[in-house]
């Protein structure tokens, strides 16, 4: 993300910017508990008063904010009823390099983002899916109710001739019997040949899968909470919205929310303090599994090194891949010239994730790139395709040229 200085704003984007100035004067004269309540429920979705942008709007709000913030005791800030959205804006201004604003330590708020006193419980998708089925019928069972104006329904003749047909049907071989046999001119009736039955039409087979990088699901995610894996060392847990709608499969609802829980392997690694609140790039249709008894159900893209014979592949440095500052949580992602239709879950056994991972890159300009000549199932293929968002934006990292991206 460009330092405040380098930030370039549109005509709107500067008349909310002083909107957001006066409000910041305006919680420095007065803040009452619903305009504190009512900031916090706004910045649920936000990362910058802008939405992702940094403005001078954040510093302000920062120098109205903070004073009060650092007032409340641990109930008020992530309490059942407390303001958590408030706290992780005044803690991204103060440390985040981009505002400038060079906070001495003792000055800060002292936030501790492992100090969660209330977590929303997540809503059971099975009873939501249930939910709405019966609010279906509910419905529909009132749409007839009124349509019915005095006039009996007509009877349902499709049912009756398929009933008739069960009891009689057409190619019924004659009963052979002497009983039968004896009737109106004493002649035996004829035997009826049955019919062979058709075999049924077979649908046809379908069409192959093309094999592209484009089967990977990739979207931007929002990370709007992080913390330590409680049995493991190596691991952060992140609650990341990634657009899902309601109801998906694996998905909790936090501050609003629909959200995936993700285990990365980050710890030790990537501060924990770089994870909050921040935009990154999320595989979405890997099998989840479970680490340490937390279901993983994505996992974040990241760029390390690429390690040299017999040197240890997770010693680091490691940068998470950005998307644009102003791309959206759920965009997706693809590379240029391979966009295709993702699978919904990747089949482990057909290892599409490992076929085209070792192709995925950054370059000298520090996007992140998908090298197709390396690719065994793509031989011929050849030119580095950058990672874009559906909008027309090129992902990217800090400063590692040529790593490899995972």
């Amino acid at each position: 993300m460009a330092a405040l200085g380098a930030q370039k704003y549109t005509p709107a984007e500067e008349s909310e910017i002083q909107a957001w100035l006066a409000r910041a004067q305006e919680l420095k004269a007065g803040a009452s508990d619903a305009a504190l309540d009512a900031l916090n429920a706004e910045l649920a979705t936000r990362t910058t008063a802008l939405g992702t942008k940094p403005s001078k709007a954040d510093i302000a709000l920062y120098e109205s904010l903070a004073p009060i913030v650092k007032s409340w005791a641990p109930e008020q800030r992530t309490g059942e009823n407390g303001r958590p959205n408030i706290v992780r804006l005044v803690d991204f201004v103060q440390n985040s390099p981009i505002f400038g604003l060079d906070v001495a330590d003792a000055d800060k708020v002292q936030v501790d983002p492992e100090e969660i006193l209330y977590v929303k419980p997540p809503a059971d998708p099975k009873a939501e899916k249930e939910r709405l089925k019966k609010e279906k019928a509910a419905a529909a069972a009132a749409a007839a109710a009124s349509a019915a104006t005095g006039n009996q329904a007509l009877p349902d003749r499709t049912k009756e001739k398929n009933a008739g047909a069960a009891v009689e049907p057409k190619d019924k071989v004659a009963d052979t019997t002497p009983a039968a046999a004896e009737g109106g001119n004493g002649k035996p009736k004829k035997e009826k040949k049955e019919k062979k039955e058709r075999a049924p039409k077979q649908a046809p087979p379908p069409a192959p899968t093309v094999l592209s990088p484009g089967l990977i699901d990739l979207r931007v995610g929002h990370i709007l909470k992080a913390i330590k894996h409680p049995e493991a060392d190596s691991l952060y847990v992140s609650t990341i919205n990634v657009g899902d709608k309601p109801g998906t499969d694996d998905t909790v609802e936090y501050e609003g929310q629909i959200c995936r829980t993700v285990c990365s392997g980050l710890n030790g690694l990537v501060p924990l303090e770089e994870m909050q609140g921040r935009k990154v790039v999320v595989v979405c249709n890997l099998k989840p599994v479970k680490m340490r008894g937390i279901k993983s159900c994505a996992m974040v893209l990241a760029a390390s090194p690429r390690p040299k014979e017999g040197e240890d592949d997770h010693k680091g440095p490691v940068e998470l891949v950005n998307p644009p500052a102003d791309a959206k949580a759920g965009e997706r992602v693809f590379f240029e010239g391979f966009q295709a239709e993702p699978e919904k879950v990747l089949n482990p056994k057909k290892k599409i994730w490992e076929t085209f991972q070792p192709g995925f890159t950054t370059t000298d300009s520090l996007e992140v790139a998908f090298d197709p000549s390396v690719v065994e199932a793509l031989e011929g293929k050849t030119g580095l395709a950058k990672l874009v968002t559906e909008s027309g934006g090129v992902c990217t990292v800090a400063s590692l040229k040529g790593a490899q991206v995972r």
